[in-house]
């Protein structure tokens, strides 16, 4: 299985194939509204718009397994991001991104692009994964890796 052959839920309930999105770069994000790096979704807004006329797309998956910090239903995570912070780019269902039940894309992308030392498991709320066009993981960030600090390699990319 690819990553392009992954299914996720997204915040209004359909299926969408990451597949879908062929062709674009994706910077897919594990989001919480109640975090510390929550400011970081004006930066990945700004990415979204600086760059979605060049092939970009950002995908937001919500996650409540750091802190409990992402407690509410999809739609209140979805009328948050729109009230605070005028999120327009794709936000889907609540997943896991560590342990049994982690979301496959989360298994792959985890795989294909480890953390530091070779470790897996995301450490916290707003990792980043950057994906090419043809989908191949490109790189992994940090939650303190802004989204400003990753629009140069997003400019290399695109």
């Amino acid at each position: 299985m690819t990553l392009l052959d992954i299914e996720a839920t997204t915040i209004d309930g359909a299926t969408k194939k990451i597949g879908d999105y062929a062709g674009k770069a994706l910077l897919i994000v594990n989001v919480a509204s109640r975090c510390g790096f929550t400011p970081q979704y004006a930066g990945l807004e700004a990415l979204y718009r600086k760059f979605a006329d060049r092939g970009l797309v950002v995908l937001g998956f919500p996650c409540n397994q750091f802190g409990a910090q992402e407690p509410g239903s999809e739609k209140e995570i979805a009328s948050f991001c729109s009230a605070n912070y005028d999120v327009t780019f794709p936000l889907f269902a609540k997943i896991d991104v560590n342990g049994d039940n982690a979301h496959p894309l989360y298994r792959l992308l985890k795989r294909e692009a480890p953390g530091i030392l070779g470790s897996e498991a995301i450490k916290w709320n707003f990792a980043k994964f950057l994906v090419d066009r043809d989908g191949h993981v490109v790189k992994r960030y940090a939650p303190t890796d802004t989204p400003e600090q990753i629009a140069k390699d997003l400019e290399a990319l695109l």
